[in-house]
């Protein structure tokens, strides 16, 4: 399935994290890759780290590209220019990497229709910018594809090459049930681990907040690493999802209240039962 791949080339909008870790991949298994990015200053460094085979602020960078793939902001996405939409050649399937699908959806429906894929690849680190990308990122995680009616066979089978390429595995869902799971399982833990790291910085007593800073090691940074990351991407998921996100924090803190009644009651037998229970949880729901 990879030939298809190599017919024309795969167009990036966007060089940080994402698209530049589908650049290396992709440039590593011999796809040609074309990239239009938004700064200067962005060209010249993706060029000294070989992101992609081209790489220009000029839109006709893309207008070979027979798949596209919009590594942009969910505000951009969601607004896109004029600029943008002229960019992409009219022969190209257009998809994006947005942590949010309703939304996009519904804004690239009118300006591609049938010719646009809502994507989500579930892989990231804390890191951001043309320096953030990095190769074997996606190898083994899901990858969210709400395809529609209007959606051909063809389009949809570029996508999942493009995709198996990257070694990341491919599901299928509808915008509105990935923007509710999404919540459950991406958005939420980010709000959990802010408000821990809000609870250790708002604790009164200044030397037991010093000391359990000084303690903090590898569970407290586990817990929290979805915390540190980037803020404007965390209030662009929480805005564009905020009423998934507010029924999952709803449930969230039902059972954050059940595990406070347990521990002030003294029922201990009841305790070890939910932690026995979130243990099988997740090594059911987390692969090693």
């Amino acid at each position: 399935m990879r030939s298809c791949l190599e017919k024309r080339p795969v167009g990036l909008v966007g060089l940080g994290l994402i698209g530049g870790s589908i650049g290396l991949d992709l440039k590593a298994l011999g796809v040609p890759t074309v990239a239009l990015a938004h700064r200067a200053r962005t060209v010249d460094r993706a060029r000294q780290r070989g992101l992609v085979d081209v790489v220009s602020t000029d839109p006709a960078v893309l207008r070979e590209a027979g798949l596209v793939v919009l590594c942009l902001p969910l505000d951009r996405l969601l607004a896109p220019t004029p600029q943008l939409l002229s960019a992409l050649p009219r022969q190209a399937l257009v998809s994006d990497v947005g942590s949010v699908k309703g939304p996009v959806l519904a804004a690239w429906q009118a300006a591609r229709p049938g010719r646009f894929i809502g994507g989500h690849p579930m892989a990231g680190t804390t890191a951001a910018g043309v320096d953030a990308g990095q190769p074997g990122l996606f190898q083994g995680r899901p990858w969210a594809l709400t395809a529609t009616e209007a959606t051909s066979s063809a389009d949809l089978h570029l996508l999942e090459a493009l995709i198996g390429a990257l070694g990341a595995r491919v599901i299928h869902c509808t915008a509105q049930d990935h923007d509710h799971a999404v919540a459950l399982v991406s958005h939420l833990p980010v709000l959990v681990s802010a408000a821990l790291l809000r609870t250790v910085a708002s604790e009164q007593n200044q030397p037991i907040r010093h000391l359990a800073e000084s303690l903090a090691s590898s569970g407290f940074a586990d817990t929290t690493r979805v915390g540190g990351g980037n803020p404007q991407l965390g209030v662009l998921m929480a805005s564009h999802n905020r009423y998934a996100l507010q029924q999952v924090l709803h449930h969230y803190r039902d059972s954050l209240d059940t595990l406070e009644d347990l521990v002030r009651e003294e029922r201990w037998d009841p305790l070890c039962a939910a932690l026995q229970q979130t243990r099988a949880l997740r090594q059911k729901i987390v692969s090693p």
